[in-house]
């Protein structure tokens, strides 16, 4: 099959992700504050023995007086236990912290420290495995809608105002906290393959779960808030299959007002991996962005911030 068809196929069913719902796609929409909220949503598995590993949470709830967007994705590793205990678990420690709706970023730190307890006291039932993972958390009230983003991990996201590309999210990188995991006892090494590793083992700094890891890893988010204004456009929430090749690109294509990269970009790069290009039309500019991406496994979220 020839990449132009490869392309129009896929897009089709991503297309279907907004029409849709179904077990790997779906969507949904609300007002907060008076704002539209859409989004759509759409997994991959890959070529992989192992099975899905990555969960994600797209809902909408009301907290007293407060409406509010919940959107997550959990990238698991070793086993899907640990990404299923947070998509069940997460936001309700979060949102059921006391100071949740004055100070949300207390609550998110706390909600996360207290989740990993419970996966880590849980862990003969669910495993030794872990998870990365990304929160954005949507707050309506009378006057504005706030918006809170956490990750542990690599899951990334990132926000577009007026077609510029912004990252909310930090990558928590083994080599980035090197200094932290060598005081713990831990250490940090490209081998076995040519990715820096805690431990020679794991690809980031910050998960939940892995307890056999776990003095060496740290599950504190990084938690940044702001307001949405009429500049908001889009939110990106992705695992990290998205960005391995977005990853600079999406900075220097979406200022242009079309975010874009071609499955041939890929092919021309001889990845061994799956190749998914991903199309979400945009009403408020009337084009289509598209992201191309190869992973093993990959969840994309997309949050669509209308006036």
């Amino acid at each position: 099959m020839a990449g132009k068809e490869i392309y129009h196929k896929v897009k089709d069913k991503v297309k279907d992700a907004f029409s849709s719902s179904g077990p790997e796609t779906g969507k949904g929409k609300t007002k907060l504050s008076g704002k539209r909220v859409k989004h759509g949503y759409h997994l991959v598995k890959g070529k992989s023995n192992h099975p899905m590993e990555d969960y994600l949470v797209a809902e909408y709830r009301q907290v007293g007086e407060h409406d509010l967007g919940l959107f997550a994705i959990f990238d698991g590793h070793l086993g899907h236990t640990v990404p299923d205990f947070l998509r069940s678990h997460l936001f309700d420690n979060i949102v059921s912290e006391p100071e949740f709706l004055s100070d949300p970023k207390t609550a998110i730190e706390k909600a996360y420290q207290l989740t990993d307890e419970k996966i880590l006291e849980n862990a003969s039932e669910l495993g030794r495995g872990g998870s990365t993972a990304v929160t954005a958390i949507l707050i309506g009230s009378d006057k504005s809608v706030k918006l809170v983003v956490a990750n542990v991990g690599d899951s990334r996201a990132v926000i577009s105002k007026n077609g510029v590309a912004e990252q909310l999210s930090v990558d928590h990188e083994p080599n980035m906290e090197r200094q932290t995991i060598e005081k713990k006892g831990g250490f940090v090494s490209n081998l076995p393959g040519d990715v820096p590793r805690v431990d020679g083992q794991l690809a980031v700094a910050r998960a939940f779960g892995d307890r056999s890891l776990k003095k060496h890893l740290s599950s504190e988010p990084y938690v940044v808030d702001e307001t949405i204004t009429e500049n908001s456009d889009f939110l990106i929430l992705a695992s990290d299959g998205l960005w391995k090749v977005m990853n600079m690109n999406l900075t220097q294509i979406v200022p242009t007002g079309f975010m874009g990269l071609t499955c041939n970009m890929v092919y021309s790069a001889n990845s061994p991996c799956n190749v998914v290009c991903l199309c979400i039309h945009h009403e408020r500019y009337n084009l289509i962005l598209d992201a191309t991406y190869v992973d093993l496994v990959s969840a994309t979220l997309v949050v669509k911030l209308s006036h």
